[in-house]
């Protein structure tokens, strides 16, 4: 061989170096985020998934991608969102809510699943037990319908002369049974009569307030659903209309003028779906994984809205609270 052959064909061979060595690399692999509501709700709580995933050693953009499916807040969207997501192939998928969360394990038997609800997963199917799930699917579950009960006590100490109060709820909610007994028993145990209220559109939610009313309702209590974490605003501005006091599971309602949200904090969940969904990408199983349970609520009170309503917050139930909105 000339030696100028020699010298052409070793560059060629060193140029295409690079190219191989790419080629070696593994994929980055891809998570799917499986969300009923909105971004714009989720910013908060993504950054903490985000914080999660990296303190497994993951940072989105850098060596995992997320593939984000919104519902809006329609939760009859979710089962093609999810079969979207199952179709992409995503390593693994991480869900913000209930509906969410039963909709990718109907959409998947294999794709490990990693939720955020705030009912008993083991009610609902989604896993076998809290200690040993067993199948494609664990989480975390924090005190959504505990706290329901609490809800209809903290109206009560607000308002301890109420003898009526009514509770809405989204019926398509996967948890719904869960939340009548929740609040019913509480209802008979506070000697309240309580009305279940049903709401699955815009124009439904209209309609139960027009009924409050009529039905002599002295407070309302919202059931936590998706469907109502993206309508804050409506519920709010409703709750004024009709001078009635109201009480939500977060602070974009009491934020937006409801009167009280009291719920679980978000903050420790999300960060953990975001550590669990890092960890079965290093190759742990679902099934190995216990369900966490978080146990920290927060309490909103908007002492405006109260002023508006004509109520005067029990010096107690003030000092109780996570946050006040003047």
């Amino acid at each position: 061989m000339k030696r100028r052959d020699f010298i052409t064909l070793l560059g060629g061979a060193a140029a295409a170096w690079p190219s191989a060595a790419r080629a070696q690399q593994p994929a980055m692999p891809v998570v799917g985020f499986l969300g009923a509501q909105t971004p714009e709700l989720f910013v908060g709580r993504l950054r903490m998934f985000r914080q999660g995933l990296s303190e497994s050693g993951y940072i989105e953009g850098r060596n995992v991608a997320v593939e984000y499916r919104w519902a809006q807040g329609q939760d009859d969207r979710l089962p093609a969102l999810a079969a979207d997501l199952v179709h992409r192939q995503v390593a693994v998928i991480a869900t913000s809510s209930t509906s969410s969360a039963v909709a990718a394990k109907t959409a998947t038997k294999t794709i490990p699943i990693v939720f955020a609800v705030s009912s008993d997963p083991v009610q609902l199917g989604l896993v076998e037990s809290l200690n040993r799930p067993g199948g494609n699917v664990t989480g975390s579950t924090n005190m959504g319908v505990e706290a329901g009960a609490k809800r209809l006590e903290l109206l009560h100490e607000l308002l301890p002369a109420a003898k009526v109060m009514a509770f809405l709820i989204h019926p398509a909610n996967p948890g719904v049974e869960s939340q009548l007994n929740d609040h019913e028993t509480a209802a008979r145990m506070l000697g309240l009569q309580l009305h279940v209220l049903r709401a699955s559109t815009e124009g439904d939610i209209d309609s139960a307030f027009a009924n409050l009313t009529q039905l002599g309702v002295e407070a309302l209590v919202i059931g936590p659903d998706s469907f109502f974490n993206t309508r804050s605003q409506q519920l709010a501005t409703l709750a004024l209309r009709y001078r009635m006091p109201a009480i939500y599971n977060d602070q974009p309602f009491a934020a937006a003028g409801g009167l009280m949200g009291y719920g679980a904090s978000i903050t420790d969940q999300y960060r953990l779906v975001g550590l669990y969904t890092g960890r079965i990408l290093k190759g742990e199983k679902p099934a190995d994984l216990p369900v966490q349970q978080s146990t920290k609520v927060d309490l909103f009170l908007n002492l405006k809205t109260a002023k508006a309503l004509g109520l005067e917050v029990p010096p107690t139930l003030l000092a109780r609270a996570d946050e006040v909105i003047e």
